[in-house]
């Protein structure tokens, strides 16, 4: 296969072997995180090849050789199957923002349906709060889940979310390739609102994916009703 490469034999100075030792655990963290990635969107190594127009074969040995270096091309075609990007399967992204990049060349925007901007919101995930305050406008990030057509999170009293309640705020979602310059946005504009009723509560409790990763004691349930729900995507013919 074009796309495999040989381990490369090492040899020189102690400096020379902690330098190779120190790619090679960066090349076999490349497969980990391909494999994690991969699990989490429940493909097998058979439909993840598939789709990535390699052989199945390739994808273990990337995902279990602590040697293989993949070629950018494949790394981007398996980053599109994954829904990552080429930065974030070699964990450069870690302490950096996205969009670091350049832009493309002809590159168009977009805008996306009602319907595709449903799918990307799809049923959870995390997002950005942004709301008036007696400070100023503020935007926090947020784990949300989707539950009736509206953006729903839980929070604590007295947080800039809570404070949110009975006002009309924006809540962002958005995705972006570095390697390909190219991602989306949806934005959903609307009105915040306590969840007070014990039913409604429990539903929201039922149906939430996560627990806010941050942690702590966050009894306050708050829905974003939408009023309008718009996005685009940059797309690069």
């Amino acid at each position: 296969m074009s796309e495999q490469t040989s381990p490369n034999a090492v040899s020189g100075t102690a400096g020379t072997a902690d330098s190779a030792d120190s790619m090679d655990s960066a090349r076999g963290d490349i497969g980990r995180r391909i494999a994690r990635r991969r699990e989490e969107l429940g493909l097998t190594r058979e439909e993840t090849a598939y789709r990535a127009g390699t052989a199945p074969g390739y994808v273990r040995y990337l995902e279990e050789q602590s040697t293989a270096t993949p070629g950018p091309g494949v790394l981007i075609r398996l980053a599109d199957v994954l829904e990552t990007s080429v930065a974030a399967l070699r964990g450069g992204d870690a302490d950096l923002p996205p969009g670091t990049g350049r832009a493309a060349h002809h590159a168009q925007l977009i805008e996306l349906s009602a319907e595709e901007c449903r799918a990307r919101l799809s049923t959870h995930g995390v997002g950005r709060l942004a709301t008036e305050t007696a400070e100023g406008p503020l935007i926090v990030p947020l784990n949300y889940s989707v539950v009736d057509g509206a953006i729903a999170f839980r929070t604590a009293p007295g947080t800039t979310s809570a404070k949110a309640v009975g006002t009309d705020v924006a809540f962002e979602v958005d995705h972006i390739d570095e390697a390909l310059s190219q991602g989306w946005s949806v934005l959903v504009r609307g009105r915040a609102r306590a969840v007070t009723d014990p039913d409604a509560a429990r539903r929201l409790e039922e149906h939430a994916y996560s627990d806010a990763w941050a942690g702590g004691e966050r009894s306050l349930w708050v829905c974003v009703d939408p009023v309008a729900v718009t996005g685009r995507r940059i797309d690069v013919p």
